[in-house]
């Protein structure tokens, strides 16, 4: 094998990936598969790993140990070759507030080397896909966050990457421009597009048809969000009640729960039988004088998932 041949046909490949800043492990022996035209998400709390796994993956620093290859290219030996095929989306706004619209994508396209003509036929596209046309020729400093978004977008697709990166990309924008962003991403895959997003937001990670759970800087758990729900081991009960953070810690003490946690002032409970568990539970609280305004059974979401792994895993390092 040549020091650029990918060991697999995935658009995304690593193999032990590991980066440490001042003697602390940022992201510890990752392996990650993402498949060509697949939308695969991260998924993990601040200080997980993902933004460092991101600047890894995009050959922005080098890794202490493990491999890289991103669209067949070897990102370690040649990065230069792997970032032309990569757009990156990052967290902080990299385009020139002092530009318009217009004039960002065209920087961008000269950066790229794509040709006149073009770029021009692209970004118009991509323009009109973000309803942004209208805004071409307004400066990039006084777009409102979700617009600034939308062109970060629209400048990073320009050259037509085969691999998108986006880091939390949709964090603090408005519900129109999410849609919109969302709008454009759906289009991707069907283009040869493979994407991998990091986001806050489980609704998003809904949307991908694998995710990965991220914490101190290891997956602890990946697959399709239904494989994932599977996990958990049980279903949920969702309590309603006059001290909801006194229940939680009541009722984490039994046995019979897997989890508790507070969601707002709804406490979900985790159980490996919720209907049957229901009126011991209800009974203990009552026991301990809380008041029961209601009890729902729902299933698992993606947050209650992940809150319940990322708890085991870290039980598991104390162990």
């Amino acid at each position: 094998m040549t020091a650029s041949a990918s060991p697999s046909p995935d658009a995304v490949h690593t193999e032990g990936l590991s980066k440490t800043f001042q003697g602390r492990p940022a992201v510890s022996d990752l392996n990650l598969q993402v498949p060509a035209g697949e939308v695969f998400g991260l998924v993990g709390p601040d200080g997980a790993g993902k933004t460092t796994t991101f600047r890894l993956l995009c050959g922005l620093i080098r890794p202490d140990t493990g491999s890289i290859h991103i669209a067949g290219v070897d990102v370690i030996a040649d990065p230069e070759s792997a970032k032309r095929r990569i757009g990156y989306l990052s967290q902080a706004f990299a385009q020139y507030t002092d530009l318009t619209v217009w004039e960002n994508l065209e920087f961008v396209a000269g950066t790229y080397l794509v040709p006149d003509g073009e770029w021009q036929e692209r970004a118009n596209e991509l323009l009109e896909a973000s309803r942004m046309t209208a805004f071409k020729s307004r400066l990039a400093g006084n777009l409102s966050g979700g617009m600034k978004q939308k062109l970060a977008l629209s400048c990073t697709l320009l050259h037509r990457p085969e691999v998108l990166f986006l880091d939390e990309p949709t964090t603090g924008v408005d519900p129109v421009s999410r849609r919109d962003f969302w709008s454009i991403l759906y289009d991707l895959p069907a283009q040869g597009v493979t994407i991998v997003l990091s986001t806050p937001y489980m609704d998003e990670a809904e949307r991908c048809r694998r995710v990965a759970f991220m914490s101190q800087g290891r997956i602890i758990a990946s697959g399709s969000p239904d494989e994932l729900r599977e996990r958990t081991g049980g279903g949920i009960l969702v309590f309603d009640t006059d001290n909801p953070r006194h229940a939680r810690d009541v009722l984490a003490k039994r046995d019979d729960v897997l989890e508790s946690i507070l969601f707002g002032d709804a406490l979900h409970v985790l159980t490996a039988k919720p209907s049957e568990s229901e009126p011991a539970l209800t009974d203990t609280l009552a026991s301990a004088g809380i008041f029961v305004k209601s009890v729902l059974p729902s299933e698992p979401g993606l947050e209650d998932v992940f809150v319940h792994l990322a708890s085991d895993a870290i039980d598991g390092g104390r162990n």
